[in-house]
């Protein structure tokens, strides 16, 4: 369910950031974004509350291929009381950092397409995050000629795109290591 109220969502994520930069001592600015503004510009998000912050802390929200910043964003999805689903309703960047990674993600999305295009073979991503998995899943939509589906288990979890309409390997045993789920656009 979408955020109903976003200027009371965007009050309670202020106060958990406030605790983070006085009691934490956590030294970073920052800004928060709901509604209308917060809207994504690329469309790989379906954001409502954006957070953006700065500051001499900011690097050790994106260190680990920002684990941190991912952190902030559940615990915040969490005090807004958001379903798994609803995840990317909240997004939080530090340093430009996401944006920086959806803008790699969409040149890997154009690049892996060429490869496909031009070999007709699938061409397998690395191991992402489910919400980097979704921002590459929203890139390919306008792909017509191409699908995509994610692939693996866990924290293996990755995409993969395929000529539409491609023969796909079978998974090795129902709820399996080899088990997949699919999503095509």
């Amino acid at each position: 369910m979408p955020i109903v109220d976003h200027a009371a969502a965007a009050q309670k994520i202020a106060a958990f950031l406030k605790i983070l930069t006085t009691t934490g001592g956590l030294r970073l600015k920052y800004r928060i974004t709901a509604g209308a503004g917060a809207r994504d510009p690329d469309g790989l998000e379906a954001r409502e509350i954006y957070v953006e912050m700065a500051g001499p802390d900011a690097v050790l929200l994106t260190q680990r291929g920002g684990e941190l910043l991912r952190a902030l964003e559940h615990i915040a999805a969490k005090i807004v009381r958001l379903e798994a689903e609803e995840h990317d309703i909240v997004s939080f960047d530090a340093n430009n950092f996401k944006a920086l990674r959806a803008r790699e993600l969409k040149l890997a999305a154009e690049t892996a397409a060429e490869r496909v295009r031009g070999t007709s073979q699938p061409y397998s991503f690395a191991p992402m995050s489910s919400r980097e998995r979704r921002m590459l899943h929203l890139a390919f939509r306008d792909y017509t000629d191409l699908e995509t589906e994610s692939s693996g288990e866990g924290l293996r979890r990755y995409v993969v795109v395929y000529p539409k309409g491609a023969v796909r390997p079978k998974p090795s045993g129902v709820g399996g290591a080899g088990a997949r789920s699919s999503r095509r656009m």
